[in-house]
């Protein structure tokens, strides 16, 4: 009975302590065993020039945060190339991981992002910016740490898999907005009338 009741302490303190880690709310940083992995890269190019698209990236935390990211983004300080912002992500199990991280600007070539806390003791992240053939080339790399040695390992490309998933949507809703931008707009005298459509959809 004694072994039970120390099987189920065991198993509840596990858990709350996996929900801690997973919601950012307990970063384990020793530094021991510590492994390094590589997120990304990523490359997208958009259809827009890279001072449209480094103002879609930034317009969250340099200005007023739209209603649309209030949910996922909180701007905690603000400087004037740098913020301290927390981010808040649903993940499995209907938790929500809360990373607080720097976000430095250099305008129009980089974001750069470094946590401070979160799931794992240590992120690094950049995206790029540069022109390329009328569109800009932006290039998302990282790396990502995590301690502990082979457990960590594992720990570790479990978050770099969700992580680099999360990136990849915001990419995309970067790239769909900075082309928004970007289109020459047209009056209705403007547009040319359309042709009809004898193709198959």
């Amino acid at each position: 009975m004694r072994k039970l009741t120390l099987a189920a302490g065991f198993a509840a303190v596990g858990a709350v302590g996996y929900r801690l880690v997973v919601s950012g709310e307990l970063t384990l940083d020793t530094g021991i065993g510590r492994r390094v992995r590589p997120l990304g890269p990523v490359t997208m190019r958009i259809a827009a020039d890279p001072e449209t698209v480094f103002d879609v990236i930034a317009a969250p935390y340099l200005g007023r945060t739209p209603r649309a990211l209030q949910a996922e983004i909180e701007v905690l300080e603000r400087a004037e190339e740098m913020v301290l912002a927390a981010h808040r992500t649903p993940v499995a199990g209907g938790l929500v991981t809360t990373t607080v991280e720097t976000v430095r600007f250099d305008r129009p070539r980089t974001v750069a992002f470094r946590l401070v806390r979160g799931p794992v003791p240590h992120v690094v992240e950049r995206f790029t910016l540069a022109a390329e053939a009328g569109s800009t080339r932006l290039d998302y790399t990282g790396e990502l740490g995590t301690d502990f040695w082979s457990v960590g390992r594992l720990w570790g490309d479990l978050v770099a898999r969700s992580w680099v998933a999360t990136v990849e949507g915001s990419l995309q809703r970067i790239r769909a907005e900075a082309e928004r931008r970007a289109k020459p707009r047209q009056g209705p005298s403007d547009s040319p009338p359309s042709a009809p459509n004898i193709m198959p959809d």
